[in-house]
């Protein structure tokens, strides 16, 4: 009868236990997991430091309109994961020579709200294309590219004339 009563015991201790709430410091310095969590994020971290991507920018001016062309190449030996934040990973945009907007790529366009991962292998590049058709326009602007990374952002710019 008295080791009924001791298991029954035991066992509401433990549920007692078991269901106690903690605070975080607690938590963290009970549970070995929390520590080992943090080092990849520290290793992805260093390698994205020690990661260099290269950009490119072109743009030609033609009858039909104006294209844009953004390269960005891995110059390391290892891959590359370059982040986006949402499903707009690049705009285009024009201004002209006193710094208005003329043009922007994606003001009319919708894009998903989901993050988006794109693995650059050693040596690898991505090539965005866009163009501008029929601008109707006359005069000096300058094209900004911009790739919407998280990880790895870049900005470029190229003046050009439209005759």
């Amino acid at each position: 009868m008295t080791s009924r009563i001791l298991i029954v015991v035991l066992c509401v201790g433990a549920l007692a236990f078991v269901r106690t709430p903690r605070s975080r410091s607690a938590a963290a310095s009970t549970a070995p997991l929390a520590t080992s969590a943090a080092t990849p994020n520290t290793a992805q971290r260093a390698a994205a430091a020690q990661a260099k991507l290269a950009s490119t920018f072109e743009v030609k001016v033609a009858d039909d309109g104006v294209s844009f062309a953004l390269r960005v190449t891995n110059e390391g030996k290892k891959h590359v994961e370059v982040t986006f934040p949402n499903g707009q990973t690049h705009d285009f945009v024009v201004v002209d020579s006193v710094g208005r907007e003329v043009w922007r790529w994606g003001a009319s366009r919708l894009f998903t709200q989901n993050v988006q991962n794109k693995l650059l292998g050693g040596g690898e590049s991505m090539r965005i294309v866009e163009k501008w058709e029929h601008p109707g326009q006359h005069g000096k602007y300058t094209a900004i590219a911009t790739l919407h990374s998280t990880n790895f952002p870049i900005e470029e710019r190229a003046d050009f004339v439209l005759p």
